[in-house]
């Protein structure tokens, strides 16, 4: 296995703050029904389809809809509304992670129901729903019927939403944008992204590295030249607050079905003989490698031992692969194990089938 350590900061927890005041007022415009003309009725049609059905429970009857993002201190608690009687939500996967009993979800007759109680800054993130259309057992999301919004849940003392982590690895592959995750908490933080080694400011300039408060910083055309270590830094009315550590790792490895190959410990055995076959795939480090095994004593489920485990490799000028091995292992070689062993490796771009063979003296 490949294991890094990098001694950091370690992500505060604390007592949940007293609930602050909600500045975002809530809008009741009231329209008055019109019959509309022909090209007033499309225009009408259009912005249905675009209608959220996302609203927030400001108190007992009073509703807002809400905006693309939305402010609140860490500590408030919150409670979101959508309408309609099969709602689906999501929401930052960390909440399911720690199976956490702040957050609430409930079906009603006519909405659905998401409480997120004692708010933190690691809440900080996207909330949003939509309906289900059922035919059955099969469910499809309504792309006409959906809300979202993403919540800061600001705190003066996490200025950066808090990690599990005291270190990440961000992969830089040629062919798609990287992003650098240091997300804060307050919209209006001043971020800046540094380099370790050497000591410097990288500068954003807007088009090749962009700074998004959803995501954080992004490398839209990632190089090699863009490897090492990074971390960001966020001022906001106080004493400047530093991120996480980030190790950009430059990925170049050739798309495509699994590069594969299979070797035994040896291609003739005795009776009573440990065999081990192993399969080996080389690939890039954020792609899992699913393996598969056809092998003569299987209908007779002999007994095999089968281990899978990769880890990252450097392979100098700041390439980084990963090898991911299968190993099969027959302990009491027999007659009946003799034959093809046949290993299947596949990943999203499809699979790679390699054989060899075991024979018996």
């Amino acid at each position: 296995f490949f294991i890094l350590l990098v001694i950091g900061q370690p992500a505060k927890s604390k007592r949940p703050k007293e609930p602050g005041e909600n500045k975002i007022k809530p809008v009741n415009k009231k329209v008055k029904p019109k019959t509309p003309k022909m090209k007033e009725r499309e225009s009408a049609d259009s912005s249905l389809k675009s209608q959220s059905i996302l609203t927030q429970v400001i108190d007992k009857g009073r509703f807002q809809k809400l905006a693309a993002t939305l402010s609140l201190s860490a500590g408030q608690s919150i409670e979101l509304r959508c309408k309609g009687n099969n709602v689906t939500w999501n929401y930052p996967s960390y909440l399911d992670t720690f199976k956490d009993s702040r957050l609430s979800i409930k079906q009603l007759d006519r909405y659905g129901q998401l409480i997120l109680a004692n708010s933190t800054a690691a809440d900080t993130g996207e909330y949003s729903c939509w309906l289900q259309l059922c035919n059955g057992n099969k469910c499809r999301k309504d792309e006409t019927r959906t809300g979202s919004t993403y919540i800061f849940f600001t705190d003066k003392e996490e200025l950066f939403v808090p990690t599990p982590s005291y270190f990440e690895i961000v992969y830089l592959n040629p062919d798609k944008p990287a992003v650098i995750p240091c997300r804060v908490t307050t919209p209006s933080a001043k971020v800046t992204l540094h380099r370790e080694f050497p000591a410097e400011e990288i500068e954003t300039d807007g088009t090749d590295i962009i700074y998004d408060v959803k995501k954080g910083f992004v490398y839209q055309h990632p190089t090699s030249d863009h490897k090492g270590i990074v971390y960001c830094k966020a001022e906001s009315q106080g004493a400047p607050q530093i991120s996480i550590k980030y190790h950009l790792l430059y990925v170049e490895v050739p798309k495509g079905p699994p590069s594969t190959t299979i070797a035994a410990s040896s291609n003739r055995a005795e009776v009573s003989d440990s065999v081990h076959v192993i399969c080996t795939v080389l690939g890039e480090p954020d792609v899992d490698v699913n393996f598969r095994w056809q092998y003569p004593g299987q209908e007779s489920e002999r007994p095999a031992i089968i281990q899978n485990f990769w880890r990252l490799i450097n392979r100098g000028t700041g390439h980084t692969t990963r090898i991911s091995k299968s190993v099969l292992v027959i302990e009491d070689f027999e007659a009946s194990d003799a034959g093809n062993y046949i290993c299947i490796a596949q990943n999203l771009q499809g699979e790679t089938t390699v054989a060899t063979t075991v024979e018996l003296n």
